[in-house]
């Protein structure tokens, strides 16, 4: 089964349907898009319907839009596109497939694209890309096999504006496929040098994906830490350590180039760097990507995920550090289990 094109298959056939859903038709049937009619005050007034009538909705605040709820035939979401004008950490993306009750996805809507602070750093990644100047784009590969729901809540009081098209199409799946999962993580600060990437996970398996939103709160090198991949029972020590935290996220010593850290991004890997502007925004920020195209770390019965907060004291001895790391983990599963809930919007919200 071909689910998708590059460039060595474009010329064959596919077995597939394609469809979208966004504004201009929010159920994705065939043949019903631009059908709003404009109001008196609409940017179309003058052209009438069929023109850019409906290209986005306003959310005000605490309210929960449902960007997609289909049901019917099997499929694959291939493409998700959103430009959400709130602040990142009170939207929150949650994706249901096949009738489940318990969302597959829940998450800050920006951690979710890999741009957890909100300031734009270009992302060109196989899996996400950011475009200026606020285009959030995701291509993980996504099936179903008889419907999902995909929703956006705000917890803002402030209204905003959401402009979003889920691209899929509608083909066979096979019966064991596995969900396409993510979730999110706060430690503010890091207690004990641990902080905990995934873990709750039963069930058969692959990790595809590492998202962290890391602010140091102490000076000097930080990332010291190792990344470690607990395996089908794994306790007190992993199957799949890492030598540190740059080197997890392809980079080597301090990601330093003539003494200043140097953003990069790559289809598998990439650093963003926030820095401090001498006023307000007084904390040097980072962000860091790595995705498990290649290289998917398969389970059979669970996986646990944590990286250490580790950084450098006096005398070249480590120092656990207790730094704000928000994560979001990626992954898929045979099956849909409840995992650890979000905190509350404060405990969200990066200051």
């Amino acid at each position: 089964m071909m689910y998708g094109s590059n460039l060595s298959n474009l010329f064959m056939p596919k077995a597939m349907k394609s469809r979208a859903i966004n504004a201009e038709n929010p159920t994705g049937e065939p043949g019903k898009g631009c059908m709003a009619e404009p109001a008196p005050d609409s940017f179309a007034r003058e052209l009438g319907r069929g023109w850019k009538v409906r290209p986005c909705v306003d959310l005000k605040g605490g309210e929960t839009c449902v960007m997609a709820d289909y049901n019917g035939e099997s499929g694959m979401i291939q493409h998700i596109w959103l430009v959400p004008t709130g602040r990142y950490r009170d939207l929150i993306l949650r994706i249901y497939w096949d009738g489940c009750e318990i969302p597959a996805v829940e998450c800050p809507v920006g951690d979710f694209f890999a741009n957890g602070w909100q300031e734009y750093s270009p992302i060109h990644s196989l899996a996400v890309c950011l475009c200026p100047g606020s285009g959030l784009n995701c291509y993980w590969q996504m099936p179903f096999k008889k419907g999902f729901k995909i929703t956006l809540e705000n917890r803002a009081r402030d209204g905003m504006t959401l402009f979003w098209q889920i691209d899929y199409a509608l083909c066979e799946v096979p019966d064991d496929m596995l969900y396409f999962r993510a979730c999110w993580r706060r430690s503010n600060p890091v207690e004990g040098g641990i902080h905990t990437i995934l873990d709750g996970v039963e069930g058969r398996g692959h990790y595809v994906g590492t998202y962290l939103a890391w602010q140091v709160n102490n000076t000097g090198w930080w990332g010291e830490g190792e990344v470690k991949f607990y395996l089908d029972g794994d306790k007190e020590f992993p199957t799949i350590p890492t030598t540190g935290t740059e080197d997890y996220f392809g980079g080597s010593y301090n990601f330093d180039v003539q003494g200043a850290y140097r953003s990069f991004t790559t289809p598998y890997t990439g650093l963003q760097v926030i820095r401090p502007d001498g006023l307000y925004k007084s904390q040097q920020r980072f962000g860091l990507y790595r995705w498990h195209i290649t290289d998917p770390v398969c389970f059979d019965k669970d996986i646990r995920v944590d990286v250490q907060d580790l950084g450098w004291r006096s005398e070249t001895r480590y120092l656990q550090q207790k730094s704000d790391i928000s994560s979001t983990a990626f992954w898929y599963q045979d099956s849909i289990t409840p995992l650890k809930p979000l905190p509350c919007r404060n405990d969200c919200e990066f200051i």
